[in-house]
């Protein structure tokens, strides 16, 4: 687990005319899935193209070191929106998988979790989520939509409620191919022992087996292997599909024009909130795979189907901005964008292209937290209020925007929190407004597991520290990932542990090459007592809730599979395409 360090602020002394002027604004996130901070131009990239997020920086703020709360999906989204820890609101895994995986699941956000949604439409915003969601639908029938967006402070929504993944789109592969494999062929190999020994010891007479016993236990296996077979089979149908609001418009989804469609939604509903504050959040399904392109932009970019991807995503971006220009809303709307972490390092096709993004200098990537699994892009545009080109090079966390648009719409912030408003120092230039007396640590999350953890310097210097309890066991050792599993796992032998543990200064070490010792920092066991003290005040001050991602929470449930049509119909619907939706070309 991860402390980052500095980051409170002092709220200087604004005028009434700024404050009149910042009170209750529009508000659009962008998230993008998978993205590397070293995938845009304005984090250094040269070769990819990404004019309209870039210019976000020109105009706005560029947040040098913003890190995601987690280095997955579910448990970063989980924090993103709640604005604390994904553990507190049970969104943390105890064993190996950390996201959710099947639509009829149910785990998922408990309704009671207050996110700014809640207390923004609480304000009287309109509220909607077009693009991904990952954090549950159902709890105990297909349609009770106790984790669903609706039920958490959107009053609109449309988009994919679990994730894209290679096996939503033929020709693509599997995430599942190779454990289902393994997995299946040591079932059948442990029941064929079983029975062999059964037959085995009922033949020489040490017991007694009924016929029909055996019969039974063959029966009861072969229905187990056949259901998960068949389920596996049929996975694109059962778990990729599109909802508008409480409804399932299309599965399973169609790839073609999806950016450009949940761009289309996002400029309706700009539309229709012209007169009122409104929260946009646009989360997009790219570039995670399964990676896709319309045809305006495939073969385009220099870095294959992920670059096509990244500026097609790029292209959305600005047609959303161009929409707020349209309706006279520039100035009046806060726009921030960031990635749910780090880039997927080992994402590489059947036929060897590389699929996943970039990190820059930054080691590792998605699921561990190395910089390059958490250190995501931090932009935040405010026209008029903020000054173009603006650079806080202070740690910043994207649970940070919990409590700046909440104070900007005028709602009570919670006291369980953990971010901070950002706003205030950006709004008057001044990064060391963000470095307090007293040193705010951030935790970082690997499921459940403390991973590192940083803390400010005992004789108030500018150090940023951070110390891995443990790191992940890179395969081949001398990669920059866990290329033999496909992703990093913070568990048992997946991991490395380290006593006392591996210490790096961040400011001078970005790249976490060289860890730290007592010979070569005075300071070393003054650092790891702050880090060990933050992390032990942490452990306390949990309080036991439900586990939403347990075996039991994350296993398919039949009974809870939303489906559009009958299961003898293999849940396929496409009324998305029936209303024949006239998309302009790109």
């Amino acid at each position: 687990m991860m402390i980052l360090l500095p980051v409170m602020l002092y709220l200087w002394p604004v005028s009434n005319a700024i404050n009149e002027r910042i009170s209750k604004p529009n508000i659009v996130l962008f998230m993008a899935d998978d993205l590397g901070i070293g995938d845009l131009g304005c984090y250094g990239n040269t070769t990819s193209r990404t004019p309209n997020i870039d210019k976000l920086s020109k105009e706005g703020a560029t947040l040098t070191q913003h890190i995601a709360a987690a280095p997955l999906c579910t448990p970063s989204r989980a924090s993103f929106l709640t604005g604390r820890y994904s553990v507190r609101s049970g969104m943390a895994s105890l064993h190996k998988v950390g996201v959710f995986l099947f639509s009829a699941s149910s785990g998922g956000l408990p309704m009671e979790e207050i996110t700014f949604a809640k207390l923004l439409q609480q304000r009287g915003y309109s509220t909607a989520l077009i693009g991904k969601w990952h954090l549950g639908i159902n709890c105990n029938s297909s349609d009770d939509f106790c984790h669903h967006p609706l039920n958490h402070g959107f009053d609109y929504f449309y988009g994919v409620p679990v994730n894209n993944l290679r096996d939503c789109k033929p020709g693509h592969g599997s995430v599942f191919g190779a454990g289902l494999k393994m997995h299946t062929r040591a079932a059948l190999q442990s029941m064929g022992i079983a029975l062999i020994s059964l037959a085995v010891l009922n033949y020489i007479g040490l017991i007694r087996v009924p016929r029909r016993v055996l019969g039974y236990f063959f029966l009861i296996a072969a229905v187990i292997v056949g259901v998960l077979l068949l389920f596996f089979y049929n996975f694109r149908n059962l778990n990729c599909f599109l909802m508008r609001n409480h409804s399932i418009i299309q599965q399973p989804w169609n790839y073609e024009n999806l950016t450009q469609r949940f761009t289309e939604e996002a400029k309706r509903f700009i539309g229709r909130n012209t007169n009122a504050p409104f929260l946009l959040f646009v989360a997009y399904t790219q570039v995670h795979t399964a990676l896709y392109a319309s045809q305006a932009f495939r073969g385009k970019s220099k870095h294959g189907l992920y670059g096509d991807a990244l500026e097609e995503m790029d292209w959305s971006v600005g047609q959303i901005l161009h929409a707020l220009d349209q309706w006279h809303l520039r100035e009046q709307t806060l726009v921030y964008f960031t990635s749910d972490h780090g880039a997927h390092v080992e994402e590489i096709s059947a036929n060897g292209e590389v699929q996943g993004g970039y990190n820059g200098i930054y080691k590792g990537g998605k699921s561990t937290s190395w910089e390059g699994g958490i250190r995501v892009p931090g932009l935040l545009r405010w026209p008029g209020v903020f000054k173009p080109s603006t650079h806080i090079d202070e740690p910043t966390s994207n649970m940070d925007i919990f409590p700046t648009i909440v104070k900007l719409a005028g709602a009570s912030l919670p006291s369980d929190r953990y971010g901070i408003d950002l706003v205030h120092p950006i709004l008057l230039g001044h990064q060391t407004i963000l470095r307090a007396k007293k040193a705010r640590s951030l935790l970082l999350l690997c499921n459940t597991h403390i991973y590192i953890a940083p803390a400010d310097r005992p004789d108030s210097g500018k150090s940023i520290w951070k110390a891995f309890f443990f790191t992940p066991n890179f395969s081949p050792e001398d990669s920059n990932g866990c290329h033999d599993d496909h992703v990093c796992f913070c568990y048992g032998k997946s991991v490395t542990y380290h006593d006392p543990p591996l210490l790096f200064d961040l400011s001078k070490d970005p790249e976490e090459k060289n860890p730290l010792t007592p010979e070569t920092e005075s300071h070393f066991h003054e650092i790891i007592q702050v880090i060990q003290q933050a992390v032990s005040n942490h452990s306390k001050s949990l309080v036991v809730v439900p586990n939403q991602l347990s075996l039991e929470n994350m296993l398919w449930k039949p009974w809870l599979q939303p489906c559009c049509s009958s299961f003898l119909q293999f849940c396929y619907c496409d009324h998305e395409s029936r209303e024949n939706k006239k998309l302009p070309e790109a």
